[in-house]
């Protein structure tokens, strides 16, 4: 019973972090139709399934690294876990509501490197943590350079 509570927590972590970035991205779809954008960039409806699923892959990986170890035995790859969460969350605030290019390229940055270290951390307690992380890792890594291209083509309404 712990075990399915502690998934479920992991779950709302998660979730909520979708939902944190969600809501500063309330009016994105208009701003995003607006800007300027690399050939490449995929359309706009593609960003919600996408994250969904990322954050749910994120979830399990977490679980699976506290079920093994729990939260005292995992502090650090848990709590570089929580890091990127924040970090993630943020970046839909800096980019969309408050629309700064430039933190929200420091960000993503930042979260980039989050990601390879929880990813590292969670590979030494159980490889399939770390894996259930790549995905995220890939995406993350094409919205850096989705970003940059964005801020770049669209400088004015990215510096606020």
């Amino acid at each position: 019973m712990k075990s399915w509570i502690g998934l479920i927590g992991w779950l709302l972590a998660s979730l909520a972090t979708g939902i944190a970035g969600a809501l500063a991205t309330r009016h994105a779809r208009e701003f995003y139709a607006g800007l300027v954008k690399p050939a490449w960039a995929p359309p706009g409806w593609l960003f919600g399934p996408v994250w969904t699923a990322l954050y749910l892959m994120m979830a399990v990986a977490a679980w699976l690294v506290w079920q093994q170890r729990g939260w005292t035995g995992a502090t650090v790859a848990l709590s570089l876990f929580v890091a990127q969460l924040l970090a993630n969350a943020l970046w839909s605030w800096l980019f969309f509501s408050w629309r700064r290019g430039d933190l929200a390229f420091a960000d993503i940055m930042l979260l980039t490197g989050l990601i390879v270290a929880t990813a590292l951390a969670f590979a030494r307690v159980r490889t399939l943590a770390a894996v259930l992380l790549l995905p995220y890792l890939a995406w993350v890594i094409f919205a850096t350079a989705l970003t940059v291209a964005l801020w770049r083509a669209n400088v004015e309404q990215l510096s606020k």
